[in-house]
């Protein structure tokens, strides 16, 4: 039986003599997609909206890439972009729906999922429609064998309280003591300096903090385009200061049986709350602290809600409990958590500048076989790229170093060559990500909140 390599390898083989082929990558993409190759597919359907930016299908398809990526806000934007077309697909209701159980939001879920069967019935999900409460349409008359799916329009989208507890063991969470230090964050200085008067100075310094009756921990948000070091500057934080270090997964804490995303918050901020010095990170937290003014129905509220109580510390002291939150869609995010007190230091991460690229690449070569590096001539051939693109650079040069080396017979080092090659290939990935931004700085910038991204987009 052939595999997925074998059918995908002569399509890619046609694709790079027919680039353009819109239908062809979108195949690619979809085959990409089913065999679970999310990042590869990913890059396909970006390269198809590339050439028809209107795309509804290759839409559809990179939402889909991106949501099996764990990249649920950014997956949230393009459904959104796309269900506001005219004649949306009845895909997008679907993945919608999916989107919207992930944050916790049943009674919307239910009603984009019975969006998606009255456009296409074909599309009905039986995982699904237990999700969001469509089981109780069983009970609607003998015929529902033949039409599981009668009497949707009396459905109101609740589900009970599970009496006991969540379907399932819910995962531990798992406490890290990172051994990376600011030493191994590539630039960023001005980012460091921050967190070093909000969170380190205070451990450092403890006297100094309770002699003016200030509390040591609080929150910052980082916010900024993906690839661009949030989650690793959070890990190095903790290492910075011999912290604990627990990076929340938004599945651990949301639950589709109510008041269990409540209990779950709970139980992770008392878990670190023994553990202090500890840092939580929570990365994409846009999708469990949505604006609630966005929000139809009441348990994605009641959870957002406990959030804010956990940050404020009301019943329990948060002492030595540093909370960081990541998100690349910061506008998604209730503007309650920027208030003192919570998440009061909102970071913006830009993309590395020249300094911090070369620094970034001496970092990831380091302990591998190299030659003398010109890392500036580097840093300047990579203008816009985010770290994640830089990774990508060198290990794409890996890659063409190994083909070498097994034709060769013995390995070679890396050299500044290389490197320019591999960089000739990789596009940046951030722009996707200032075009939205942008919308948001320029239109609905009342509070000066987005200043940042003006500022950084007029130097460039």
């Amino acid at each position: 039986m052939p595999t997925s390599d074998d059918v995908i390898r002569p399509l890619l083989e046609a694709l790079q003599v027919t680039p353009d082929n819109l239908p062809l990558r979108l195949h690619v993409a979809q085959l990409m997609l089913n065999h679970g190759r999310f990042e590869q597919a990913a890059e396909h359907f970006r390269q198809a909206l590339e050439r028809d930016s209107d795309h509804a299908p290759a839409k559809l398809g990179l939402a889909e890439a991106y949501m099996q990526l764990g990249k649920g806000s950014t997956a949230i934007v393009i459904i959104e972009e796309l269900l506001s077309q005219p004649r949306p697909p009845a895909g997008a209701y679907l993945l919608h729906a999916r989107l919207l159980i992930g944050s916790g939001q049943v009674e919307r879920a239910a009603e984009q999922y019975r969006r998606a069967i009255d456009a296409n019935p074909q599309l009905a999900d039986a995982t699904l429609a237990e999700q969001v409460g469509h089981n109780a349409y069983a009970e609607r008359n003998d015929d529902t064998d033949d039409n599981p799916y009668a009497g949707a329009n009396d459905f109101d989208g609740r589900l009970p309280a599970d009496p006991d507890g969540p379907m399932g063991q819910r995962p531990d969470y798992e406490i890290e003591r990172p051994k990376i230090k600011f030493a191994d964050v590539g630039g960023m200085e001005p980012l460091k300096e921050e967190i070093r008067i909000k969170i380190i100075a205070p451990l450092e310094h403890p006297e100094l903090f309770e002699a003016y009756g200030k509390a040591i921990g609080g929150g910052i948000l980082m916010y900024g385009p993906p690839g661009c070091g949030k989650t690793h500057l959070a890990r190095a934080t903790a290492g910075q200061v011999n912290a604990n270090f627990i990076n929340v997964g938004i599945h651990q804490v949301l639950d589709m049986w109510i008041g269990n995303s409540e209990k779950n918050l709970h139980e992770l901020f008392e878990y670190a709350r023994r553990n202090t010095p500890c840092v939580l990170f929570f990365d994409e937290v846009d999708a469990l602290g949505a604006n609630r003014s966005d929000m139809r129905g009441s348990a994605g509220r009641t959870a957002i809600n406990q959030f804010l109580a956990e940050l404020d510390g009301a019943e329990r002291n948060n002492d030595g409990l540093l909370v960081l939150g990541a998100t690349n869609a910061p506008w998604h995010l209730d503007p309650a958590f920027r208030r003192p007190g919570r998440f009061d230091r909102v970071l913006f991460v830009p993309p590395p500048d020249d300094v911090a690229r070369a620094e970034i690449v001496r970092v990831m070569l380091a302990g591998k076989p190299i030659e003398t590096i010109d890392f500036d001539l580097l840093a300047r051939k990579t203008e816009g790229h985010s770290g994640a693109d830089l990774k990508a650079m060198i290990d794409l040069a890996i890659e063409a170093k190994l083909r070498e080396a097994m034709s060769k017979g013995a390995p070679s080092p890396l050299t500044t060559k290389d490197l320019q090659r591999a960089a000739k290939q990789i596009k940046p990935t951030v722009s996707e990500w200032f075009a939205t931004a942008k919308n948001y700085a320029v239109y609905a910038n009342e509070s000066g909140a987005y200043d940042d991204i003006l500022k950084y987009i007029n130097r460039r």
